[in-house]
Parts: C-alpha cells; structure tokens; sequence
C-alpha cells in the first residue's frame, strides 16, 4: 500500500519509505491511500485469534505487500511481547490497561514495533531518530531503540515539566540514546522538531527520522489494542471507548480500528485544560490558546500533531465530526478528585486515566458499556498520585532501577541553530 502526504496528496511513497522519511513536504502527514476494512465475518475471526496472531492479520493490511507474512509476524512477536489487560472498574465501565510493556506506558507499542522495522531498515543506512516528547514518548523510544546498532537517537523534552521518574526513565541511559531538556514547553520542543525537518541538509547529513506518533509505524501498532479491548470486553452492548488525547495519535489510532470494521459505537477525546479540540468541535474554531501546564502533563499540547490525520478519516470516510465523536475537557481540580473517587473503588489510577474515566463517566447512557484507556503506570506519577491520596504507592522494579542514576541530559534554550550543531557534531 501506498501513503500519501495530507498537505501535497500528490507525494506518494511506501510504508517502509514513509517509515524512513517520517514526513512529507512541507510537514505534512502520511496517510494510507486505501483504507482495509474487515466484513463482519472477518472482524469475528480476528476476535477469536490471540492478540499477536491478530496484530499480524491487522497490520498485514495494510504493509503486507511489502513485508512477508513470516516478517510481520516476527516484528509483532518481538515489539508486543507483553499484555494488554482489561480491568472492571464498576458496573459497564473498563479500563484497557496499556502500561505492562518494559516502560510502563501505551507508548511502548508503537516505539518497540517502530524499532522493529527501522532494525531491518537500518542494515542499509545510518538512521538519527529526532523526537519530541511530553513524557512517555521519550522513555518509549529510547529503550526499544537502545543499543540497536546503526541508530541514534535524540530525545528533546520541556525542561522541568516532566516527572521526575518520567526523566529517569529515558535520560539515564547513555549510549546511542541522546537527551536534551529544552527551555520551553512541549510545543516549542515539537517546532524545534518539525524545523529539523524541513532543513533537507540537515536530513540528509544525518538520515533524520522521527518516532513522535507522526510516524505512520507507530500509528498503525496501535490500532491492534483496540482489537484486543473490544475481544475481551465479549458485549453485545454499544461501546464507547474514551481516550486521553494530547497529541491526538491514540485517537488517530483508534478510529483507524473503527474505519476496518472493529463496531465502536463512539470515541470519546478526553484533555486537561489545553482543549483546543473540545473547543473546535463546539465553535468550529481552531484557536489554540498557549499551553498549560497540567497533572496529566502528557496531554499538554495545544496544538496537536495528529489532527489533520483525524479530519483527513473523516473526510474520507464521510463521518461527522461533531456526531461521530465527542470531546471534553477536564480540570486538575477534578482530576485529583477523580483519583480519589477511583481509589475508593479499589483502583488506582494516575492522571491521565482518571481525565479519560471522567468523561467517560459523565457520558455513558445506560445500555453502553465504557472502555477508559490507562496509558500510564500510576508510579510514574508517584509524586502526584501520592501527594492527591496522601499516602505512599508502590514503586514497580522497570523505575526503581533507574531511581538514583545521573541524569545524562543536555540543556538548551528553544533556538534551532542550537540543536542543528548538537545534532551535526552527533554525527
């Protein structure tokens, strides 16, 4: 299948090009220039397979004419060797738990199948990974590339608006994994990453690739969960899945599994304060406001990457945004209170699950069943969640080993040229 650039739909490239090549012109996005989808019969059989097997048919669709069978299956097997639960939280509401993998968050799905792939790429050439990160990212693409030779990686975060633990994860590793904390938010992080791309020397110089969720690998790994929340769910009730959204990539995801046939009822995009698409879908203006600073602090993106992808899958699909899916933005005052409120019900949730139950929550009519997406291991919120329940939580081995290790990040102020010569006397 071939993928073409949102902005310029005449630039149409390979899966394993667009992999490599992580944007199109003038930083426009890929997307598939065919969309599969499933029969009602098909969908059932693929419920019935366990969850790799069903990965391989899923992703099958849409690279299977560029990788064998026996590949793909090797790449799943190696990028999702761990679960993905579904937990009852109460009566019609579950929480599709994603935060097994090696860094305890939904991002190691998509980082570790993207590795997979640009580990056969890069027997061919030198690849520098650049990617932005408003935490999990960052420690997700930093471990599944780690010590994978003929790749380097670069990871910019907001200096001081990550966890602590979120920083230790990633920024202690060393190697071929490079930080660097940058004087700003994440959206100045995202634009030192899109100027990267656009400078075709520079890309050139150093075989610039991303692993942000612009890549269409990481993409595309991600509908397979949703799959496996609906397979395990086993209702015949309409479901409404809610997804914490910052980036929008998850949604993306999600609402791919949608357009092959999985029957989710309805997507619910939950964010913190920074609401520009709850706002959009209520006004139809895009006015994104500055970024906030939040508890769920992975959502803190005020202009999201993903989505132009999003109305791209409307716009081909004909859905309607405003019916087909729904928005709501919840504040730090409720989100602390919402972890609370879970607590009580015996489950520990960190703020980004708590925003997405929220609204979950306060949107189901009776006769649905919820799915909330957890997407973080409360320890890595362990400051925030303790300071909410006043008390201690348990810190998982994948953190407490690197609890007490240096921090190996570089620091530089929000100005391109900066890391243009960080990134030229990487290389």
């Amino acid at each position: 299948m071939q993928f073409y650039n949102i902005k310029h739909p005449d630039e149409r490239v390979s899966f394993k090009q667009a992999v490599l090549q992580g944007l199109g012109r003038e930083q426009g996005l890929f997307f598939p220039s065919s969309l599969p989808e499933f029969t009602p019969e098909q969908i059932q059989e693929l419920l019935a397979l366990p969850f790799q097997e069903r990965a391989t048919k899923i992703l099958g669709a849409f690279i299977g004419d560029e990788f064998s069978e026996a590949e793909i299956k090797e790449l799943v097997t190696k990028a999702f060797n761990f679960p993905a639960p579904v937990v009852k939280v109460e009566d019609d509401i579950y929480t599709l738990e994603l935060f097994h993998g090696p860094t305890l968050a939904f991002k190691d799905f998509g980082g570790r199948f993207m590795s997979q792939v640009l580990r056969l790429l890069a027997k061919e050439r030198k690849i520098t990974i650049l990617t932005a990160t408003s935490g999990d990212t960052g420690a997700a693409v930093a471990h599944a590339f780690y010590q994978i030779p003929n790749i380097e990686v670069v990871v910019l975060y907001p200096k001081g608006r990550i966890s602590e633990l979120q920083e230790k994860l990633f920024c202690t590793l060393g190697g071929n994994i490079k930080t660097i904390a940058i004087n700003g938010d994440f959206d100045a992080c995202q634009a030192l990453v899109k100027q990267a791309f656009d400078d075709q020397e520079l890309r050139e110089a150093i075989g610039l690739n991303s692993a942000n969720s612009i890549n269409i690998s990481r993409l595309l790994a991600q509908i397979t969960y949703y799959f496996e929340a609906y397979a395990r769910l086993n209702t015949d009730k309409p479901v409404l899945v809610s997804v914490p959204s910052g980036n929008f990539g998850n949604l993306t995801a999600g609402l791919l599994a949608k357009a092959l046939g999985l029957p989710i009822s309805k997507f619910i995009a939950a964010t913190n304060a920074n609401d520009t698409v709850p706002r959009y879908l209520a006004s139809g203006k895009w006015e994104p406001n500055k970024t906030q600073a939040t508890l769920s602090n992975a959502m803190d993106v005020s202009r999201p990457n993903n989505w132009p992808r999003i109305e791209e899958l409307f716009r081909v699909k004909g859905w309607s945004l405003t019916q087909d899916l729904f928005s709501a933005p919840v504040s730090d005052e409720t989100t602390a209170q919402t972890i609370v409120a879970l607590d009580k019900e015996g489950y520990l949730s960190e703020p980004h699950g708590a925003v997405a139950y929220r609204v979950l929550k306060d949107h189901l009519q009776p006769g649905q069943v919820g799915v909330f997406l957890g997407t973080a291991h409360p320890a890595k919120f362990k400051g925030e969640v303790e300071n909410i329940l006043k008390r201690e939580i348990a810190l998982p081995e994948q953190l407490a080993k690197y609890k007490d290790l240096p921090l190996l990040s570089a620091n530089l102020d929000a100005d391109y040229e900066l890391l243009k010569a960080f990134l030229l006397a990487e290389k």
